[in-house]
């Protein structure tokens, strides 16, 4: 008897278990459904993620405001895409133009890194574009200057490289002052031997036209098919902190652009990329009494002899500001320049971008 009572008594015990078991079961998966319903519609499509995994630790913690309203749509939509970065191109992307970034110039006059056109494969209508840049100032004298043989030989050999393309790009961003009229003229040469290419050539952003311009916007618009006003850069890595293209100031450029070249011929250039500053700059050379202040200062009190050299290590605190782009802030540029009138807009690059702003881009 007192077996059975103590066998009756486990049962009863097992049996209020399983029923508190079943009850916080309920309890858990009610509490995560209502946890999940409370995360907000708005919430960033770089946190989806997040969405359907509350617990995440690792997701971002911020907040990214979500386009609204229509698409963006342009005559023509171009984007970059660099060497040894092709399979950042997205052929979905929707891009009319492919600008292949880039061969350039060497110390001996020599064109290099030229891009081979099988390795980007692009849908039928898009075309590809081969880039040409120079990025020496005193280099770029001897090649757009017909004093010199080296002229002749580097449009040839551009020419021949870009056999295969559907047009070519000229990006001297270097051109030295006094040679304003000797870049016209290396412009209309490749044009004149391009045949039926068309000849894109990227100039820096304006507000004006300045008094000895090296990039004078209508005299370059008459001697190509397409101007890339590159507007970005506002704020670089030596200035201080501030975006790298904002509407305001964007609005300046394309005001000036679309008053200089001819609609069907203007490219605005738009940022997919950001940038960050530090408030303190650690990184320097020193002289003696410089070298002991900074030490002083943060509280140096080990100097060690490396190889009969002094040594000495401290930690510091640096703030970091930046600014960058997502589909929100770039489509708000889109919108700035269908304002005015914009019928063209170009990407730098493919592979930087907020994936999402594709949604917000429509080929007219």
């Amino acid at each position: 008897m007192a077996d059975n009572a103590d066998m009756r008594k486990i049962r009863i015990l097992a049996a209020g278990i399983l029923a508190l078991g079943l009850f916080l079961a309920d309890s858990v998966l009610f509490g995560m459904g209502k946890m999940d319903s409370e995360i907000p519609d708005e919430i960033s499509h770089d946190e989806q993620d997040y969405k359907g995994n509350p617990f995440k630790k690792t997701s971002p913690k911020y907040r990214l405001k979500k386009p609204s309203g229509k698409p963006a749509a342009f005559y023509e939509t171009w984007g970059y895409v660099s060497q040894k970065y092709e399979d950042e191109y997205d052929r979905s992307s929707p891009l009319t133009d492919v600008c292949y970034f880039a061969a350039d110039v060497n110390c001996y006059g020599e064109l290099i890194s030229v891009p081979a056109r099988s390795k980007i494969h692009v849908d039928d209508g898009v075309r590809v574009h081969f880039v040409a840049i120079c990025d020496s100032r005193s280099l770029t004298h001897f090649v757009i200057s017909p004093e010199f043989p080296v002229r002749d030989r580097i449009i040839g050999d551009i020419i021949a490289a870009a056999e295969e393309f559907d047009g070519i790009q000229l990006d001297f961003e270097l051109v030295p002052l006094r040679d304003s009229a000797l870049y016209l003229d290396f412009i209309s040469e490749v044009k004149a031997r391009a045949g039926e290419k068309m000849i894109s050539v990227c100039v820096p952003a304006r507000l004006k036209r300045l008094s000895e311009d090296v990039y004078p916007y209508s005299e370059i618009a008459a001697a190509c098919d397409r101007v890339i006003v590159m507007a970005y850069d506002e704020h670089w890595s030596g200035s201080k902190p501030g975006p790298v293209a904002s509407t305001e100031w964007c609005g300046k450029v394309a005001d000036y652009a679309v008053s200089s070249i001819p609609p069907e011929k203007l490219v605005m250039g738009i940022p997919f990329y950001g940038r960050t500053w530090a408030d303190t700059q650690t990184a320097g050379a020193w002289y003696f009494s410089g070298a002991n202040r900074i030490m002083t200062e943060n509280g140096v009190v080990k100097v060690d002899y490396e190889d009969d050299v002094p040594r000495f290590s401290y930690r510091t605190e640096v703030g970091v500001t930046g600014y960058f782009n997502d589909a929100y802030s770039v489509l708000a540029l889109c919108r700035l320049y269908e304002s005015r009138g914009v019928r063209n807009v170009g990407f730098w690059r493919i592979g930087h971008e907020d994936p999402e702003f594709w949604k917000w881009l429509e080929i007219r």
